[in-house]
């Protein structure tokens, strides 16, 4: 099994954890416009509090390891690798009770340039060792508003991990989709479990909207965040989402294979 020292060194070499890509301005816009309530940082999140900029920093601080100074306006973000290890560890044993209860696990992605081989692993191990992985709504299309107005995706599953794709970018199927931030995927794809009268997920993983969406309906749900992305971390404060990892969500994808086997192993997941 990979050592805790080694993957904290991986964590710093890769840059997933220590100083990361995501820059204090990007981070310092997102709070404005949660703060501000805007669709596109809410990812489907609905929050109990409110939540002023000076809180939404104070949590992030507190969750993943930025600077808490007000006046830190400028430069890259830094998360803290102990709380990205700790939050792993969490969401390892969040996996390994869906193991013993046998629960059917609804996997699903934003992000499938990077974080697709991640999820897919988790999909695969899970799939073997019982778990059903569930891929409702394949090919069903989702109405989703972005920069450039409304567009229409389809959804899709890789290995088991959901996805939206725009029709007829790519086969059904290839293992390329787009990034969005949008909860209307998970809510398509629990709707038509519920009106199949198929089982639900005992858990859900992802990111962005996968895991916001489905918390705020009140799925267990655990996911990797980015110090841009408030709303997971809000959810976990609020109660609405179990585990939020903190890591740049936006690196090679190879650079999350080490996370990828100390998650299966921890979880006794492993082949």
């Amino acid at each position: 099994m990979l050592s805790t020292g080694a993957l904290r060194a991986h964590l710093l070499a890769a840059r997933l954890a220590g100083p990361v890509a995501t820059s204090r301005e990007e981070s310092l816009r997102s709070y404005r416009l949660f703060e501000a309530r805007d669709p596109r940082v809410l990812l489907g999140l609905d929050p109990e509090w409110a939540w002023g900029r000076r809180d939404l920093l104070a949590l992030m601080a507190d969750k993943c390891g930025v600077s808490a100074d007000p006046d830190h306006t400028s430069g890259y973000d830094v998360i803290d690798p102990e709380r990205t290890l700790t939050a792993l560890d969490a969401f390892a044993d969040r996996l390994g009770r869906a193991l013993d209860r046998r629960s059917p696990v609804l996997i699903g992605t934003g992000h499938p340039h990077r974080l697709l081989g991640f999820y897919a692993a988790l999909a695969d191990a899970l799939s073997a060792a019982g778990c059903p992985v569930l891929t409702p709504a394949q090919g069903r299309s989702v109405d989703i508003t972005t920069r450039f107005g409304l567009r229409t995706y389809n959804l899709d599953y890789v290995r088991g991990v959901a996805l939206v794709r725009e029709p007829g970018a790519w086969p059904p199927g290839s293992e390329t989709g787009a990034h969005t931030h949008s909860p209307l995927p998970v809510r398509v794809a629990l709707a038509a479990l519920a009106e199949a009268g198929d089982p639900l997920p005992g858990l859900v993983v992802g990111d962005h909207g996968w895991v916001c969406g489905a918390g705020q309906l009140g799925f267990e749900a655990i996911g990797l965040a980015d110090t841009d992305d408030p709303a997971l971390f809000v959810g976990e404060a609020e109660g609405q989402v179990s585990v939020v990892v903190p890591l740049d969500d936006a690196v090679r994808s190879d650079y999350y294979r080490p996370l990828t086997r100390y998650v299966l192993n921890r979880a006794c997941l492993s082949q």
